[in-house]
């Protein structure tokens, strides 16, 4: 068997990177795609390696001359390649193809060995490499039959979105047979050349082939394999966290990120928090049904927003304002803070890391949950000279909940003493007591020192849409934060979004019903796995405490690595301690942490 890789493309996408060098000569944490890729084709002890170049051929074959690879190396001028597409590049290696079985690969990827020893291993002759779809995944497409037939190549330009479901990506790796390639490939890439021409795609030729009754090619599907395709910088960055060699940098560079986890494949994120049982279908297909005017017409100014939010919390306009993400709200308000403020911690550090630390005056409760009531919190601030107060509620990350009617004796005590009150209650939809919100006209009215913040990106369980909210009777300190953030501070999707909430409502109460369920049962079946301690919680989160000897930071690198799962690493936050927050996700994901879990543990 040998291998045929196609390396003549400029890689226009990549910019700078490849103004003078080939597209894989691109280096992912230091080392060179092609440098990477051949190393791999030569642990498969290959008879030979034929590599088609173009651009800037003569220095990649310069550069490869220095990898010491000891497999021979035969190589193929593109002559031009800046008028051509790779079924061309490909056209000019027909007669090794029909020499030996081949292996064939693009050049712009990277993958691990583990995607190749599947291709060589399975015992089929002729094979497509495929990939369930992602989002992040551009290209060739496949639909798949029984036996892994391959039914139809879907290239990108007749890509259906409504059939995504449906697809398998190529990986752009394939498995030739000699006589494959003889009476089939061969034979149909000369025919598509001359009907069709030199600027065309050799995936092409397949999906002619794929239409035969006996196509002689099937799919090798993968199953967990990582590998990614590089086509720009933002490829590039996240190939880098992919596959960083140091499994600890890894992991920095990937919760750096802060998000967009969308781009990696098969990863689970337990890690940012959002409500897993809405919005629901319904409310999507209303968002997609206005897909086209959302995205060409401008969104409303302030006023407007403020309108809806207004109505769909049951208070005035003058009394709130919307923000992208409660993130930009919690920026301004804290801009307008003075004076000592007092925080809880740990918590969620947005609050403390916009505000001075020696201005800040700090509770940390004495106990291994993290707890602590109205009282507590009265009790340790009673002889503190603080002008502001900043509660979480439930709290972040430990799930501690203050019951509604302590928190209206707290907002009592805070009136009572002239201090500005901040209760962010954007986990309090799932607390299990009813009616646990304090947004409504007659508390904020009768309380100008309160400020309620709210996350709906949390509550609501959507985060793109990046949208919050404050509510306070201070009128003054809402105006003027409308005049602080911009005018068109969200988008209209996210204005769609408040015009039909409403009629939802019954919706994302039973969406409530199902986390609350869910998030029982997950503590539960966490409390039954050893070295765990699960703090209880009333957010749609849980903290956990390990058992000594057994460090969050490690657990997080083998749930990480082995299993793709993100979770997050309280160490910092809770001065050294071993504990972790994991959100409540639905119960197939969680049932995947659990056994995860259970694995690296039992070790």
């Amino acid at each position: 068997m040998q291998a045929v890789i196609l390396a003549a493309g400029m890689g226009k996408r990549l910019k700078e990177l490849t103004k003078n060098n080939t597209k894989c000569m691109v280096k992912v944490n230091g080392v060179a795609l092609i440098d990477r890729m051949l190393h791999q084709i030569e642990a498969q002890n290959l008879s030979r390696i034929i590599i088609v170049v173009g651009y800037e051929g003569k220095k990649l074959m310069d550069y490869i001359g220095t990898l010491n690879i000891r497999t021979p190396i035969e190589y193929i001028e593109n002559p031009i390649y800046d008028k051509t597409n790779n079924i061309y590049s490909l056209s000019l290696a027909k007669e090794w193809l029909c020499r030996e079985d081949t292996l064939l690969f693009e050049s712009d990827l990277i993958f691990d060995d583990s995607v190749l020893d599947a291709l060589v291993s399975d015992p089929r002759d002729t094979l497509a490499l495929v990939d369930k779809y992602e989002s992040w995944m551009d290209g060739t497409c496949v639909k798949l039959g029984d036996d892994d037939r391959i039914e139809a190549f879907v290239p990108g330009k007749r890509f259906e979105f409504n059939e995504k479901d449906e697809y398998y990506k190529t990986v752009n790796i394939y498995k030739f047979s000699r006589h494959f390639s003889e009476t089939h490939y061969v034979p149909f890439l000369n025919a598509y050349q001359c009907a069709l021409g030199e600027n065309e795609y050799y995936e092409q030729v397949l999906r002619v082939i794929a239409l035969l009754d006996d196509p002689g090619i099937v799919a090798k599907r993968l199953d967990g394999q990582r590998w990614y395709e590089i086509d720009d910088i933002q490829d590039l960055d996240i190939a880098e966290s992919m596959f960083s060699p140091d499994d600890d940098e890894r992991i920095t560079l990937l919760q750096g990120r802060y998000g967009g986890y969308w781009r990696y494949p098969k990863l689970l994120d337990f890690c940012y928090l959002v409500n897993p049982y809405y919005p629901p279908e319904r409310m999507k297909d209303e968002l997609k049904a206005n897909f086209d005017t959302l995205l060409t017409q401008y969104p409303s100014g302030m006023h407007i927003n403020s309108l809806l939010a207004a109505k769909n919390f049951g208070v005035h306009e003058e009394n709130i304002v919307v923000g992208n993400g409660a993130a930009e709200l919690i920026k301004s308000l804290m801009g307008m803070l003075s004076g000592s403020t007092g925080f809880i911690r740990p918590t969620f550090e947005e609050y403390p890391n916009r505000y001075s630390k020696s201005e800040s005056v700090v509770f940390t409760p004495d106990n291994p949950d993290f707890s602590y009531t109205a009282d507590d919190i009265m009790n340790y601030f009673a002889d503190k000279d603080i002008q502001s107060l900043v509660v979480v509620n439930p709290d972040n990350p430990s799930g501690n909940y203050i019951p509604k009617a302590d928190l209206l004796r707290l907002v009592a005590w805070s009136g009572e003493r002239g201090i500005k009150l901040v209760i962010d209650e954007s986990f309090v939809d799932f607390a299990d007591e009813e009616d646990s919100t304090i947004i409504a006209q007659d508390i904020i009215s009768n309380n100008p020192h309160l400020y309620v913040m709210k996350s709906i990106s949390k509550s609501y369980g959507v985060p793109g849409l990046r949208l919050g909210v404050l509510a306070s009777g201070d009128t003054a300190t809402i105006a003027a934060m409308k005049k602080d953030v911009a005018i068109w501070n969200i988008n209209s999707f996210a204005e769609f979004y408040m015009q039909i909430s409403e009629k939802y409502k019954k919706d994302y109460a039973e969406a409530l019903k199902k986390l609350r369920a869910e998030r029982a049962r997950f503590e539960s079946e966490l409390a039954k796995i050893q070295g765990l301690r699960v703090i209880p919680s009333q957010a749609n989160f849980v903290m956990v405490e390990t058992a000594e000897g057994i460090s969050p930071k490690e657990l997080l690198k083998k749930l990480m690595i082995r299993h793709n799962l993100l979770i997050k690493d309280l160490t910092a936050k809770t001065g050294g301690k071993n504990y972790l927050r994991i959100a409540v996700r639905n119960t197939e994901d969680n049932d995947a942490l659990i056994s995860a879990l259970k694995t690296e543990l039992a070790q």
